[in-house]
């Protein structure tokens, strides 16, 4: 479920530049629903499907006014299972009350170790902030893995260190291939670094041996010789289209059955089981059966 659209970053592989950013955090507030009614779409869905969890995203979640209500809201309603997706540049301040409110898990986007390289993937200075909240988000006791968007000839060279700094956390860290969003939708060919090229860039160093992986899980797992365990979600070279199990809210209160769709399906005064089911099955159909296709829209306008 996407909070809000707002983003305090402007990552490369999610957006052109400061002015789409400003463009879309501005149309953001007008267009966002209240934390009431994302709520009452989460309640009717959880009566007809019985969801197992929510995953809060945006834009950044952590810039939403409302976010210890919308985690109260969510745990009221009784899904079990209750994550968080961000950048982490607000997580220093705010892990301890997320983890009072319930938060049980939070996933941090971090692209880079060294500021060089978190600039040219971010357009923003301040890694240690991140990673000064991932430490205050560990002694809180709150989970934590981390999400890696890998950029041929971007960041790169960062996977090996990435991957030594997640290890020495005990962390568990997913490198995704360059998904096909957005401005990107035309040019991820130039950025994609395939997981074999990821595999082998971390066998430069370590064996690796794979790990079973779970039913509509959206990585493959391995670890390292030396203790590591790292995912990568290839959603080009390996998709995990035909076992899928999830569908995206946006926060103007569209539903999606795929990120590769163009077509959001609005649930915005849907209050009757009919139209309800119609609304879910026209979702359903736009899962892709064999791989992601990819969309034009932005990843800060459908939430991820």
């Amino acid at each position: 479920m996407s909070l809000l659209s707002k983003c305090n970053l402007g990552c490369v592989y999610c957006t052109m530049g400061d002015e789409e950013v400003k463009e879309i955090n501005t149309g953001a507030a007008i267009k966002a629903l209240s934390q009431e009614s994302l709520l009452n779409i989460i309640e009717r869905l959880h009566r007809e499907l019985q969801l197992e969890t929510v995953r809060l995203t945006g834009g950044e979640p952590l810039l939403y006014p409302y976010l210890r209500e919308v985690i109260a809201g969510v745990k009221q309603i009784g899904i079990p299972k209750i994550r968080l997706t961000t950048n982490g540049f607000l997580l220093e301040r705010q892990a301890e009350g997320l983890k009072k409110a319930g938060m049980q898990s939070i996933n941090v986007s971090l692209d880079a170790l060294d500021e060089t390289s978190f600039f040219m993937m971010s357009r923003r200075n301040g890694v240690q902030k991140v990673l000064n909240g991932i430490k205050v988000a560990l002694d809180a006791g709150l989970e934590i893995k981390i999400n890696t968007v890998v950029m041929k000839d971007i960041n790169d060279r960062q996977i090996l260190p990435l991957l030594e700094y997640a290890g020495a956390q005990n962390i568990r860290i997913r490198f995704l291939e360059v998904m096909a969003m957005g401005h990107l939708y035309h040019q991820r060919k130039k950025y994609l670094l395939t997981e074999d090229e990821i595999l082998e860039t971390i066998c430069q160093k370590y064996q690796v041996s794979k790990l079973e992986r779970m039913a509509s899980a959206t990585s493959n797992y391995w670890q390292t010789n030396a203790g590591h365990i790292f995912g990568i979600i290839a959603n080009e070279s390996d998709p995990f289209c035909h076992d899928c199990n999830r569908l995206r809210l946006d926060s103007e209160g569209n539903i999606y059955g795929c990120l590769s769709s163009n077509h959001p399906i609005s649930l915005v005064d849907v209050h009757d089981t009919s139209t309800l089911h119609q609304k879910l099955q026209k979702a359903l159909k736009q899962k892709q059966a064999v791989r992601f296709t990819g969309s034009e829209l932005s990843m800060l306008q459908i939430g991820g």
